[in-house]
């Protein structure tokens, strides 16, 4: 019974929505004012409460989605469409609705939904999560449709197309129509109609009243600090999809949860929001993203993009990098964020601090550190050819250093305590004609090395001799291959940096250290290549773009059927009964 009341649950508000939009002064104040949105902005921002723990919106296009459903291996094209068909049969199919005949004719060119904190959980619930397909859960989620065509969404949505099983009632609020479903409080839907323009669905009347509320003024996302700002750094016209994130709000539903509390001082208390704006590309997927920090926050960037030479010294056998323009600086940013009270790990500044200084006897932050405040790189090479060793890999450090001799004196004592302390070889040899210290085990060769490039550029290497790979410089840099020059974003200049990661072969490497569950290896395969390319605007705001670069797959058919995707994943299902006879009361 309650599976059955949440079937029909969805086109009963559908039905009293498509009522709600044949009032005739809403219909002339929608044709005498058509925008649908805040200028350029996601649709419903100027609905969505300020509250809102997170808000996606996404294109209403099948094109773009056709688009999309082009990229992948046939196995992952495969759970695509198996996963839109099952959104498409849980929303629609199931409900009596065709989206080419019913939705498309009247929609926008986007739709939102927004997460909101719930207004019917009690303080011992247990903290939310991101809902199912189906609409529930224990956030409270609000859909906005811009109705671009009135007359056709009455007309498609006026009848609903399954029987009844669930009561619905109507009530006003603020000179609104409201139609809502009366189920469990777990299956509740309440729908208006904004001055024939928008279509709300929210899981919680309370949350409607909310929307309504911040329509007619109320403080919405447009309030929210920051937000308006970030969205027209990264547009959004021809976006796919576009996110926002409250940070402080969803840290907190987080920390709720959490064995570990949320301090203060912590980074995502820190932070006020993320925008994200994702477009499809012929190669991949396109992602413009900004972060910026509380109006409040005691946190401040430094204004220094200076990430230059890093990838022309990697060589194109890099398989993940990543390069910054100040270790010191990043250093000191990151400490200011971190939770040092509770986080018993390694991403606990004074857990690094003590494990360095008990295993080297060097203090992290005045004998390393200190000197290492130019641009640096953290490179996974692959193995030389002709190397003589199993490893497939090397680690690859490096680092421009402020003062030589303080670097010199940091890495003569840790010579010393690889020899002492660990009975380690350490011996000079020529690289190209160049001094590099190496440390060996007794029973074998050299696992690691470290020398100088430049006068000024120190390098540590750990695994696979890949020194040989820079000195006296690379063959063929990372910075001109083709697969990191069409992948990494080079928009962004100046920059603070980049990360690259060559899914193909790095996977093909068959690291111990990057060993995925099956399932992620699945995804995993659809993609070549992730390149990210991250600059400071100001003091408050960074910036990062990001590339996803897709294998291109089959040219997708029809979705499953109905019946295939059905029988794919089981679940109940109800018999369509004939539909009520719903006369909604005439707005006074």
């Amino acid at each position: 019974m309650i599976e059955k009341k949440n079937k029909v649950a969805l086109p009963l508000t559908l039905g009293a929505a498509g009522l709600l939009i044949a009032g005739g002064a809403a219909t002339y104040w929608f044709i005498t004012q058509r925008n649908t949105g805040s200028g350029e902005l996601p649709v419903g921002a100027n609905i969505i409460p300020q509250t809102a723990l997170m808000a996606v919106s996404v294109s209403t296009d099948p094109g773009q989605w056709q688009t999309l459903r082009q990229f992948g291996t046939p196995e992952t094209q495969a759970l695509v469409d198996q996963n839109l068909a099952q959104w498409r049969d849980r929303l629609l199919t199931a409900n009596g609705y065709n989206y080419q005949k019913d939705i498309q004719p009247w929609v926008g060119r986007q739709a939102t939904f927004a997460f909101l904190p719930s207004q019917t959980a009690t303080p011992a619930s247990p903290s939310p999560t991101l809902p199912a397909p189906t609409p529930g859960g224990q956030q409270s989620v609000v859909l906005v449709l811009p109705i671009t065509n009135p007359g056709q969404a009455q007309q498609a949505l006026s009848q609903p197309k399954t029987g009844a099983g669930t009561q619905w009632t109507q009530r006003e609020y603020k000179g609104f129509q409201i139609r809502e479903t009366q189920g469990a409080p777990t299956q509740n839907y309440s729908a208006t109609v904004l001055d024939g323009r928008f279509l709300v669905v929210t899981t919680d009347p309370k949350i409607t009243d909310q929307a309504i509320d911040t329509y007619k003024g109320g403080a919405s996302l447009l309030n929210a600090p920051g937000y308006t700002a970030a969205f027209n750094k990264i547009g959004t016209n021809q976006a796919f999809a576009n996110l926002y994130v409250n940070v402080p709000a969803a840290a907190a539903v987080a920390s709720a949860s959490s064995a570990v509390p949320v301090a203060p001082e912590s980074l995502s208390q820190q932070i006020q929001g993320l925008t994200a704006a994702f477009s499809l590309q012929p190669q991949g997927i396109q992602v413009q993203s900004v972060a910026w920090l509380k109006p409040d926050s005691k946190k401040k960037y430094t204004v220094a993009n200076a990430a230059k030479n890093m990838t022309n010294r990697l060589p194109a056998e890099t398989l993940v990098m990543a390069s910054g323009g100040n270790l010191k600086q990043l250093w000191e940013q990151y400490i200011q964020g971190a939770n040092t009270a509770t986080s018993p790990n390694l991403t606990n500044p004074q857990v690094l601090r003590e494990g360095l200084q008990t295993q080297t006897g060097l203090d992290l932050d005045k004998d390393l550190l200190k000197w290492m405040d130019g641009e640096f790189s953290l490179a996974l090479i692959s193995n030389p050819q002709k190397a003589p060793t199993d490893l497939p890999a090397g680690l690859m450090f490096m680092v421009q250093a402020s003062d030589r001799r303080a670097a010199d004196k940091a890495f003569k004592q840790l010579d010393e305590v690889m020899a002492k302390r660990y009975n380690f070889k350490v011996n000079e040899v020529k690289v190209g004609n160049q001094s590099t210290i190496t440390w060996s085990p007794a029973l074998g060769g050299a696992i690691a090395s470290h020398g100088w490039l430049d006068s000024n550029v120190a390098f540590l290497t750990v695994g696979a001799p890949v020194a040989t790979s820079i000195i006296p410089k690379p063959a063929t840099p990372l910075a001109t291959s083709e697969l990191f020059q069409s992948t990494v974003p080079a928009e962004l200049k100046p920059n603070n940096g980049h990360f690259f990661i060559d899914v193909d072969r790095t996977l093909s490497s068959n690291l111990a250290l990057i060993r995925l569950a099956p399932s992620s290896q699945v995804w995993a395969k659809a993609i070549q290549a992730i390149g990210v390319t991250g600059a400071i605007s100001d003091e408050r705001t960074t910036r990062y773009d990001v590339f996803v670069r897709l294998r291109q797959g089959n040219k997708p058919g029809p979705l499953p059927s109905p019946s295939t995707s059905t029988n794919e994943t089981p679940s109940p299902t109800t018999s369509p009964t004939p539909s009520p006879d719903v006369s909604p009361t005439p707005s006074p």
